[in-house]
């Protein structure tokens, strides 16, 4: 299942985003690799517009499984005073996506 989702940044916060995704704590990259998070990418925009891509099994069962993880938790509270809705978790205010083209998918007729 490839996934893309949407979310915003506070532009004035962009640069402090930047810097936590540069190292971002290695017990979070654990688990989302265990959660089934693969090929996971984060694109940013100059204005904030915060664009993500992950594959997975189940994008539905591997965000579940992050909720249970405590790094998570901790991840997204420090997390959630950069992006433009600060009321929630960020992982929690995730736009999907619908994906409409695939040049591997048309090419092989699927």
């Amino acid at each position: 299942m490839r996934v893309c989702f949407r979310s915003s940044v506070k532009p004035s916060r962009i640069p402090e985003y930047r810097r936590r995704h540069a190292a971002v704590w290695p017990e979070m990259l654990r688990e989302l690799k265990a959660a089934g998070w693969n090929n996971y990418s984060l694109f940013l925009a100059d204005d904030g517009l915060l664009v993500g891509y992950v594959e997975c099994d189940d994008f539905d069962a591997a965000r579940a499984r992050m909720a249970l993880t405590d790094v998570n938790a901790r991840w997204q509270a420090e997390m959630a005073l950069l992006f433009e809705d600060d009321a929630r978790a960020p992982d929690q205010g995730f736009v999907q996506l619908t994906e409409i083209f695939n040049l591997e998918d048309q090419l092989s007729g699927g």
